[in-house]
């Protein structure tokens, strides 16, 4: 479950974003109040949203106060169309600016990026994800149970994709995109290669433990 900070005044824009994301293990706790917000737990969300037409306060310079007692990651959405809410916004510490109006397949692909940005920063070379599974990017390898996996490199990139999204849905469009080895770029293709990696793996996909179809949107792994 990935857990998301909203500072939103627009409480209807808010329900409608959350629902589009939980079906992505996203929960999304909104704050009408900025001040409450601050007063919150913010380390204990995995980014914030943060608009900047707020009552009482100004979002920039919400922005601030909330870096200068966080490291969250943040996602400035706006309908300010002023290219120096932008700029002024990523010099003082937002990590991403999405204006407004936006679909919400855009927000889920921001936050899935930049929750990437920022696993990438805090991992080391050798990763371990959930109790099964660990990458080695340096030497191109991955561990199954600690026992190393004979991958080709198109198997490798798919899995180790992914393995960094452990427990989010992933489109299949997402996989091909992430999979340069990956010759026939059609969902025929991905099928197989997922096939294989069950099979290295010993995974059932009628009764899967690791990896599953998500029905409309692709696959996910879990352990």
């Amino acid at each position: 479950m990935t857990d998301v900070m909203m500072i939103e005044d627009d409480s209807e824009f808010a329900s409608l974003l959350s629902e589009y994301l939980a079906q992505f293990n996203i929960k999304i706790t909104n704050y009408e109040d900025p001040y409450l917000a601050l007063r919150s737990d913010i380390d204990s969300f995995d980014i914030l949203i943060l608009d900047l037409t707020l009552p009482d306060i100004d979002g920039l310079d919400l922005c601030r106060k909330v870096r200068k007692k966080s490291e969250i990651p943040i996602i400035i959405s706006s309908a300010r169309s002023d290219i120096n809410d932008k700029v002024i916004g990523l010099q003082i510490g937002a990590d991403d600016y999405l204006p407004k109006p936006y679909d919400p397949k855009e927000m889920y692909a921001r936050i899935m990026s930049l929750l990437r940005r920022t696993n990438k920063n805090k991992n080391n070379v050798s990763s371990s994800f959930g109790s099964c599974f660990e990458v080695n990017s340096k030497r191109h390898e991955i561990y199954y149970n600690q026992q190393s996996l004979k991958l080709t490199p198109a198997e490798y990139e798919i899995l180790s994709f992914l393995i960094s999204q452990h427990g989010f849905a992933v489109s299949r469009q997402q996989l091909i995109n992430n999979s340069p080895s990956l010759k026939n770029k059609d969902s025929k293709s991905l099928d197989v290669l997922i096939g294989r990696l069950r099979t290295k793996i010993k995974d059932n996909s009628k009764e899967p433990k690791h990896i599953f179809s998500v029905r409309g949107i692709g696959y996910k792994l879990i352990g």
